[in-house]
């Protein structure tokens, strides 16, 4: 079983592994009518080499979470079609990578967290806070594993203020969960870069992490920004593999912030970006 997460001692480096054939970000692995044995080769020689690279969390998703007011439309998959994607690819890689590595689950469907927490993943990553479908935190809260809780809208309008609405609403998701069995300790909150949030709300929030941190009690604070459209749009239209860079400044700067996880595609290169901000701020 991997080591258990201490938050406040080094910033944890989440992998994306992406079982879709359609993310946004150009990698997923379900793309080209691969057969499930070959998506979950492909997923599990990916794990490995971020594992390899310094992450310590590997997080499977195997439905699009891409905001639609973004990138337009996308069809929903049903919990049974998502499970059949997600579960070998979540067991495959705790078998070969559990005793290293945390598996989480990306997920906001209740019946595909208990599947995924049953065959070795100890971190459910819900978008919606467990608001769509409560049966994510409960899953997670029956078998004592981590809960991230992530805001997320429809829509970029916030009448009330940006960063009060999100301090509100990430405060009610953890008591939601906590309602429904979550230990406290075992949550994490996530500001939802990206997700209802156009290019300045973004910068709104990463500029005032350290103010988000100490708004939400100290929980453990997990970002992702990275290769979102946000990005691409600083960078003169850049394309999501070409947004490493502006990805890496975020880290960087997330980390100055005190965020404790951060997600990401290319691990090898932002591995090297938390080493350096990590000897820097937690010396």
């Amino acid at each position: 079983m991997a080591a258990p997460l201490r938050f406040g001692t080094k910033t944890y480096l989440m992998g994306i592994v992406n079982v879709t054939p359609d993310s946004f970000s150009g990698d997923g692995l379900a793309a080209g009518g691969r057969s499930t044995d070959e998506i979950v080769g492909a997923a599990v020689a990916q794990a490995r080499a971020f594992v390899e690279n310094g992450a310590e969390i590997v997080d499977v998703g195997a439905e699009s979470t891409r905001p639609r007011s973004a990138y337009g439309d996308h069809p929903e998959i049903d919990a049974e079609t998502e499970a059949a994607l997600a579960i070998p690819v979540v067991a495959a890689i705790a078998a070969e990578l559990g005793a290293e590595a945390h598996v989480s689950i990306d997920t906001s469907k209740g019946s595909v967290a208990a599947a995924a927490l049953d065959a070795g993943a100890t971190i459910v990553n819900d978008v919606w806070a467990a608001r769509r479908d409560p049966g994510t935190a409960i899953a997670a809260a029956e078998r004592d594993a981590h809960l991230v809780l992530m805001h997320n809208q429809d829509g970029a309008a916030y009448p009330a203020g940006l960063f009060e609405t999100v301090v509100k609403e990430l405060h009610e998701a953890v008591e939601h969960a906590v309602d429904l069995g979550m230990r406290r300790e075992r949550l994490i909150v996530d500001p939802g870069i990206g997700f209802g949030k156009g290019t300045a709300e973004n910068l709104e929030l990463l500029h005032r992490l350290v103010d988000l941190k100490g708004a939400l009690d100290g929980l453990p604070l997990l970002v992702g920004t990275s290769r979102k459209r946000f990005l691409g749009e600083l960078l003169d239209g850049a394309p999501p593999d070409d947004r490493i860079e502006g990805t890496a400044a975020t880290v960087a700067l997330a980390i100055a912030a005190g965020v404790d996880i951060v997600r990401v595609h290319d691990v090898a290169h932002i591995a090297r970006t938390r080493r350096v901000a990590d000897a820097i701020i937690r010396r």
